[in-house]
């Protein structure tokens, strides 16, 4: 048999073994669905991790059918000694903060000011006490995860981000493309129970509890070890999206709408509607 003869008789083995590994992945990603993102699972712990333990062997049989997106590579990698330093393309500012109804009422005029003396059309979302990062992409698969900093310039934590399960390794077929290069930025936390669990954990150790969820969630992103991180269980809440250096959607509601079919998190409870900001705060 000549060796081209040899080459082909395994093709067909190589395809079916390839339509293995997508259809697990496939399957993986759609469970992480239901869990992490509409708190919904139909299958046990034991049943999911059977599944991607599956994968993992038939890539370690195949690492050249190994993707970057692929369930297996959340935890990929030794610990590192250190984070390299990345240079935000729009600079990630923090938000003000407003403690009377007088400057809510004011934020309300400037807004309108803006507008022309139209009537605003507000979106509203809850506050998440985590730390913010920013998510890349390009050509829909995750590249770089990155921590805020100081709003100019952050740490490039991307095996970290990796071990979120809210944030989708490759991005869903949202109905719009925004362009190759993409730019997601959300908010980092520990669920109370999650942080409960971890400060019992440090108990039993003897080491210090963690003062607050945020305290604990900035530490978690910026673990040495990816295995840890993954572990803690962080979440991610995603608030913006950007393309270059601009926003990718011309209002704040198409940009949640969009990341929520691109596979993200955002906050469940949002209104799109032109109200006075007094009602809205009336509403709470």
């Amino acid at each position: 048999m000549s060796l081209w003869q040899n080459r082909t008789s395994d093709l067909p083995k190589q395809q079916s073994t390839e339509k293995t590994i997508a259809k697990l992945r496939d399957e993986i990603r759609r469970h992480d669905e239901l869990y992490y993102l509409q708190e919904n699972p139909e299958i046990s712990d034991r049943e999911y991790d059977a599944l991607v333990e599956k994968l993992r062997e038939l890539e370690a049989k195949h690492p050249e059918l190994v993707t970057p997106d692929s369930p297996t590579q959340r935890v990929a990698g030794s610990p590192a000694e250190s984070f390299p330093e990345f240079v935000h393309r729009v600079p990630m500012l923090s938000l003000d903060n407003s403690y009377s109804i007088d400057e809510l009422r004011a934020f309300d005029e400037r807004c309108r000011k803006l507008a022309g003396g139209k009537s605003p059309e507000y979106v509203t979302e809850l506050k998440i006490d985590g730390l913010s990062l920013s998510v890349h992409y390009e050509n829909g698969v995750f590249v770089r995860g990155v921590t805020r900093g100081d709003g100019f310039r952050g740490e490039d934590v991307s095996s970290n981000v990796r071990t979120i399960r809210s944030v989708p390794l490759k991005l869903r077929d949202s109905g719009k493309r925004v362009g190759p290069e993409i730019e997601v930025r959300g908010e980092a936390y520990l669920g109370r129970r999650i942080f409960e669990r971890i400060n019992g954990e440090r108990e039993e150790a003897g080491e210090a509890r963690f003062a607050n969820p945020r305290n604990a969630a900035s530490g978690t992103i910026r673990q040495l070890d990816p295995a840890i991180t993954a572990r803690r269980r962080l979440e991610m809440f995603a608030y913006d999206v950007f393309t270059g250096q601009r926003k990718a959607f011309a209002t704040h509601w198409e940009a949640l709408n969009w990341a929520e079919r691109a596979g993200f998190r955002v906050i469940g409870w949002k209104r799109s509607a032109t109200i006075l900001i007094m009602r809205l705060t009336g509403s709470w």
